[in-house]
């Protein structure tokens, strides 16, 4: 009798084991339709998904990364609290520096790695450039977005979730940052987005003209990575304009350069972008 006992207890302990397994298989509805939490994931994109200037002068601290990072509440520990078999299983495969043309690059890692929620923040630096003339132009932008979609789509398990955050106002970095004397400094001596921030305090109508065409033309980049990732389909999630709505103050930039988000902007990214996603509840 106690043999069958035994028995019966090991049946239903498999039994309960593979249920677990289901409720947190990547990306797969359960019984009311919600997405269920994935076991593995990945950040693509640029510096500030390294969480680059968040923790020193001029190194990636990816640590501090909205997507991925340990040490800000991030999507990969709001992730972890609901679902511990992510634990350790985050990759942060973004390249600080990096734009739109590398994205596909950086999708087949993500691939490889066959990971179950990828997060893209991509975009910055295809308009942040030394001028204005050196901006991608829409149309590559979008092809380029479409190619790093295209590996995704291809490679990633089929329940696979994406999310795609929004380029930052860069515009906004300018109004807030141009009455401090440390910005500008920074922004000059580093040569940091000069299609936007070159002559910070020229009232000129060139200078005024040449900022709003770059704001427009970040405005136009969101606008194809929303229409990118709708054509991806139901498991790829845009932000909405949530990042570049966010009204940021000096306090969520970094002091090294008055560029990239500092810890408390990455851990406000996180929220926002949390809140925009396909796990937010």
């Amino acid at each position: 009798m106690a043999r069958v006992v035994l028995i019966r207890i090991r049946q239903l302990v498999i039994v309960a084991a593979i249920a677990a397994g289901v409720v947190f298989a990547a990306g797969a509805p359960n019984a009311s339709g919600a997405v269920t939490l994935p076991n593995s994931m990945a950040s693509l994109g640029d510096s500030i998904t390294r969480g680059f200037n968040a923790c020193g002068f001029y190194f990636d601290c990816t640590s501090r990364s909205w997507s991925t990072g340990s040490a800000v509440n991030s999507h990969y520990r709001r992730i972890l609290a609901g679902n511990p078999a992510i634990l350790g299983r985050q990759r942060n495969d973004a390249l600080s520096g990096a734009r739109a043309s590398d994205l596909a690059r950086q999708a087949g890692l993500a691939v490889g790695q066959g990971v179950e929620y990828v997060t893209i923040e991509i975009g910055a630096n295809d308009a942040c450039r030394s001028s204005e003339s050196q901006m991608t132009p829409v149309s590559t932008f979008r092809a380029q977005i479409d190619a790093g979609l295209g590996v995704l789509q291809a490679g990633l398990p089929s329940n696979a979730q994406v999310f795609v955050a929004s380029i930052p106002d860069v515009k906004r970095l300018w109004a807030i940052g141009r009455g401090s004397f440390s910005a500008r400094l920074a922004w000059s001596a580093l040569g940091i987005c000069q299609s936007m921030l070159a002559n910070p305090l020229s009232n000129a109508s060139a200078d005024v003209a040449r900022r709003d065409r770059v704001q427009q033309r970040v405005v136009e980049y969101n606008a194809q990575l929303a229409q990118a990732c709708a054509a991806f389909g139901p498991r790829c999630d845009f932000d909405d304009n949530a990042v570049f709505n966010f009204q940021f103050t000096l306090s969520h930039v970094s002091q090294w350069d008055y560029f990239h988000p500092n810890t408390a902007g990455q851990q406000v990214a996180a929220e926002i972008t949390w809140n925009a996603g396909p796990f937010a509840g």
